[in-house]
């Protein structure tokens, strides 16, 4: 695959996850949540101080055939910050996944039994 190719491919999976949280963050707008340029260092999703609040998240995107989670979560934990690293990753002819700490994932869970029981 051409370089050009393979970064259109990056660029194009970058933008679907914008549009993902855009699409369930309706108060967002488009300058909340911006796919960064490729080649550009840092989180692969800019998220601003209200999309932040909203989504805790640092974005690794990855798009490819064969992807090491080990480098690409080791990548996501680099550009967090105070931030959950979060590596969303695909290939061609699959569906969506992410990659997140356990303890995040079990932290959301717990949020949402403890708001269903305070309800």
């Amino acid at each position: 695959m051409k370089a050009s190719s393979a970064k259109a491919k990056g660029r194009r999976f970058q933008q679907w996850v914008r549009d993902q949280i855009l699409e369930r963050f309706p108060e967002l707008g488009a300058d909340d949540v911006i796919s960064r340029g490729m080649g550009g260092g840092g989180e692969d999703v800019i998220l601003s101080t209200a999309a932040r609040a909203l989504v805790p998240i640092s974005c690794e995107c990855k798009n490819q055939e064969s992807l090491s989670i080990w480098a690409a979560m080791k990548q996501a934990t680099t550009n967090a910050g105070p931030h959950t690293p979060v590596v969303f990753f695909t290939r061609n002819r699959t569906p969506e996944y992410v990659c997140l700490p356990a303890a995040a994932l079990l932290d959301l869970y717990a949020e949402i039994h403890h708001r269903k029981e305070n309800s």
